[in-house]
């Protein structure tokens, strides 16, 4: 193991802790995965990049990784506090397909963007229909002491567990209200601000403020709940309906509970108390608290100044990613996928590059400009690499793990190992890959070995990628790369004999065809398509 101790920021405690696993030598890690009734969208996917340079974080620092992502294919409903109508039935009656049809399609597009991003595939991917009727036994279990029956189903009593909504850290219903205030504020502002720049401004905020107002203050209106924040455990299928995916218990014909999905199948893939939790921030406030009480209630635990009695030692959330158009919402139906990315152009790691650049616990923006950065910063490191590479197997020298490096990576190494253990530092963690990449008149084999080293973290294939595999070409382009090449090997032989009418002619006919040739690009890029 390295010796920086790993410090990770636990949600629970609301501090930085350091890890201590739970067994000896290894690291058991459970990530709250898709629903998947739709694409995922790339705010989706942060959370499985985080999730990713977690795992990577505890595989470097020597531990032995049991990563289990969950896949829900059933309970899930379209409000996260169990509202409204089952994602999965009504995704099934749009596109006039069995349920079971669309889980497959969109888990196997959910597995494409994972590959895409270069994340480590877990120990497990737990499918949540596979575990009913272990969570049937779970419910039982709990049933007499933490919950009661309605018409609807089978409820939790969060009052029968201590510190129950710890983790989401405030009043949920005087947030709401102050959330609310906020937005009646700023759409007040736009109404009269001065400028039409200004007053969109204003309201995509207000709009951010109140769509948060709804989040934290959603809570469902079920007749005969003992307390508002009780959740359903078991979901009776109405009388007179019928669901694809329903099965029969104790409480009636039914479906599970969402939050009872993960309670179970980490429990059963990990054992209580594992040692950390993933998910997005929005889990924060809502699931997470109730698969908290789940996790209380089948453990006979105490209250959370015991963090294992919350079921895991830590728990810990990526924050969001932020696009002022309005197109991170599935609802709107055109929204930001993985697939758009590629489609413009842009190489998926690009997107890897931009999670990296920011902390996992900070907001991060997106925008066109700031994914072309970062595949600016890619290009850089690919093309410092793939020559390195090149050399060292024209030489018969290789890359092993266990080569010794010089005094001027050490430094480097210890700079880089700081940075990832002060949870998860991948900002400054990449600014220290890029020093290593930039380091000259050093053994080849050894600045290899440690470039390697650093990407096992970071996981941007720098090992693998070449130049060529950064060239996609938009699915809107009227050209193909192997064109574009033609032509501009014509255009270099114009420019050398001479002819520089015809080396700016064939200049003109790339760019009639979405191509900007890049003359005095520092990188040496000689050209980029239109998106």
């Amino acid at each position: 193991m390295t010796d920086t101790p790993l410090q990770l920021f636990n949600s629970l405690t609301r501090r930085l802790e350091t890890f201590t696993p739970v067994h000896a030598g290894e690291a058991r890690v459970y990530s709250c995965g898709p629903t998947v009734y739709n694409y995922p969208h790339i705010g989706n996917m942060r959370a499985y990049v985080f999730a990713d340079v977690l795992g990577r974080t505890l595989s470097y620092k020597g531990y032995k990784l049991s990563h289990v992502i969950n896949i829900t294919d059933v309970g899930h409903l379209t409000d996260d506090a169990d509202a409204g109508e089952d994602k999965m039935e009504k995704m099934a009656a749009k596109e006039a397909k069995s349920i079971w049809a669309i889980a497959e399609h969109y888990t196997q597009a959910y597995w494409a963007d994972i590959k895409a991003l270069n994340i480590r595939q877990p120990m497990e991917w737990s499918v949540a229909t596979k575990y009913v009727p272990a969570m049937i036994e779970f419910a039982e279990k709990i049933a007499e002491k933490h919950c009661y029956e309605l018409e609807s189903g089978l409820y939790f009593d969060v009052s029968t567990v201590a510190d129950y909504g710890r983790l989401a850290g405030f009043d949920r219903a005087a947030a709401a209200a102050s959330l609310a205030a906020k937005a009646a504020s700023l759409a007040a502002q736009a109404a009269i601000a001065e400028t039409p720049e200004e007053q969109a401004r204003l309201m995509v905020a207000a709009v951010e403020a109140a769509t948060s107002a709804h989040s934290v203050g959603r809570i469902e209106k079920v007749e005969g709940k003992r307390n508002a924040a009780d959740f359903a455990i078991w979901r009776k299928t109405p009388t007179g309906e019928t669901r694809q995916m329903e099965w029969d218990s104790p409480w009636g014909r039914g479906a599970p509970g969402w939050h009872l999905e993960c309670s179970v199948m980490s429990g059963a893939l990990l054992g209580f108390p594992f040692d950390i939790h993933t998910g997005g921030i929005d889990h924060r406030e809502i699931h997470h608290p109730n698969e908290i009480a789940q996790n209380q209630a089948i453990c006979c635990s105490g209250g959370l100044d015991v963090a294992e009695n919350s079921g895991a030692k830590l728990w810990m959330h990526n924050n969001f990613l932020v696009e002022r158009s309005g197109k991170m919402s599935k609802s709107s139906g055109e929204f930001l996928r993985l697939q758009l990315l590629i489609d413009k152009g842009y190489h998926p790691l690009a997107y890897r590059v931009m999670c990296l650049q920011a902390h996992y616990r900070g907001e991060l923006e997106f925008s066109w400009e700031g994914l072309g950065s970062a595949l600016t910063r890619l290009k850089r490191l690919v093309m410092a690499v793939e020559p390195l590479r090149a050399r060292l197997n024209d030489e018969g020298g290789a890359v092993t793990e266990g080569l010794v490096p010089g005094p001027k990576f050490m430094p480097l190494l210890e700079a880089f190992d700081v940075a990832i253990s002060e949870d998860l530092g991948t900002p400054v963690a990449l600014t220290v890959l890029e020093q290593v990449v930039a380091l000259k008149k050093v053994d080849l084999a050894q600045k290899l070995s440690v470039i390697a080293r650093m990407d096992d973290v970071l996981g941007l294939k720098l090992m693998h990628l070449t130049r060529a595999d950064l060239r996609l070409t938009p699915k809107s382009a009227r050209i193909t790369i192997e064109e574009i090449d033609e032509i501009l090997a014509a255009r270099r032989q114009a420019r050398a004999d001479k002819d520089f009418a015809r080396s700016d002619a064939l200049r003109d006919d790339l760019a009639a065809r979405g191509v900007e040739v890049m003359d005095g690009d520092p990188l040496g890029w000689d050209w980029k398509l239109e998106g």
